[in-house]
């Protein structure tokens, strides 16, 4: 879903931390079944290769992680850190494939490798290193996002901090796989035999520290799609108001086929008709509704919001007024231009409606688009 994203934007690091992330930790259990490790070995003819494989795309996965949280705080210091990352990854993921290629794996083992070759020359220092590395990484992702999460302008955003919440979480979770074989591997060196820990709890480690972390990496774009189709409703009565102008000035383009893209093709047709009207605002008229409406509530934002439909509907009006239009002069108004106040200004333009039906029961519905 995210590769055609991607390919528009491949300079964007971000998305490709983001794509890195997905496609490597699927990697993971691709690589990790055991159905794959004996079609791998069998195929290659390398007993065991499946191993390396599965080690090197965690080592890339906890990678991609760590820069993905990197790329969304961002600051000075970005491009040196993920540098700094990369360069060290890219030398275990080196690592891993030479001390491979030194040991001696032999035998296929499909689930029990980390503990049966614990003691091998080199297969045991490749297991130590991919293991290590892996701890490295979540440990250190762990304390990333859930320090994040928990500071001021995080908590103003509320689907970055359930993603670095989620996020946190999964990789706790997932710090329990290598945990867990360093524990039986260490057991090994000391003359004992700890396989089912090896082998029983790193999968469910894995498997549910996996699926938390990627559902914490598409939280923020779940999080924006549905803020959009939101937006893309609350809009629609501002939207109703400006049909007159949007549709006497062929200003309302074709609405996209991707319900991905309803928000922010609203949110611009709603910016052609408000910029088309500009030079009819009544200042007066805003000052007006917006000193009654304070008075009324005490609200300045609804009292702004309320003057902002109020002026918006009587420039409406006017724009159907030639005479009028043409003696217009430069707008001494700014309308808002942000989604959040536009947002506003809807919701007042339904409020108002909505009190005009109650005092007038036989007034027609206004036509929602």
């Amino acid at each position: 879903m995210k590769l055609p994203d991607l390919v528009r934007h491949w300079r964007d690091p971000s998305l490709r931390a983001i794509n890195g992330a997905l496609a490597f930790a699927s990697l993971c259990f691709l690589f990790g079944a055991p159905a794959s490790v004996r079609v791998i070995n069998r195929v290659s003819g390398v007993p065991n290769l499946a191993a390396p494989l599965t080690y090197a795309s965690i080592t890339a996965y906890s990678a991609a992680l760590l820069l993905l949280i990197a790329c969304w705080r961002g600051g000075p210091g970005l491009r040196r850190t993920a540098r700094r990352w990369i360069t060290g990854y890219a030398a275990v993921l080196a690592g891993i494939a030479v001390l491979f290629v030194l040991g001696d794996a032999g035998e296929e083992r499909r689930s029990d490798f980390d503990t049966y070759y614990a003691t091998a020359p080199w297969i045991s220092a490749m297991v130590v290193l991919y293991l290590v590395a892996h701890l490295t990484a979540v440990s250190v992702s762990a304390v990333w996002s859930l320090r994040w999460a928990f500071e001021a302008e995080v908590c103003e955003r509320p689907w970055l901090r359930a993603s670095l919440l989620t996020i946190g979480a999964g990789t706790v979770v997932s710090s329990g796989y290598s945990l867990s074989k360093l524990a039986a591997v260490l057991a090994r060196w000391a003359g004992r035999d700890w396989v089912t820990l090896g082998t029983s709890l790193p999968p469910v480690c894995a498997g549910l520290g996996a699926v938390l972390t990627v559902v914490g990496v598409l939280l923020p774009m779940a999080g924006h799609h549905l803020a959009a189709w939101r937006d893309f409703f609350r809009l629609a009565p501002l939207d109703a108001v400006l049909d007159p102008v949007l549709t006497d000035r062929a200003l309302r383009v074709e609405r996209p086929r991707s319900p991905f893209l309803w928000g922010t093709w609203r949110w611009s047709t709603i910016h052609n008709g408000l910029l088309a009207i500009e030079t009819l605002y009544d200042e007066t008229l805003y000052d007006e509704a917006h000193d009654a409406e304070l008075e009324r509530t005490g609200d300045w934002r609804r009292a702004s919001s309320t003057a902002w439909a109020a002026t918006i509907a009587a420039a409406v009006e006017r724009s159907t007024q030639p005479l009028l239009e043409a003696a217009g002069a430069p707008a001494r108004l700014s309308h808002p231009r942000d989604g959040e106040s536009l947002v506003l200004i809807a919701d007042a333009v339904k409020r108002s409606g909505q009190q005009a039906r109650a005092t007038d029961p036989g007034r027609a519905e206004a036509r929602s688009v």
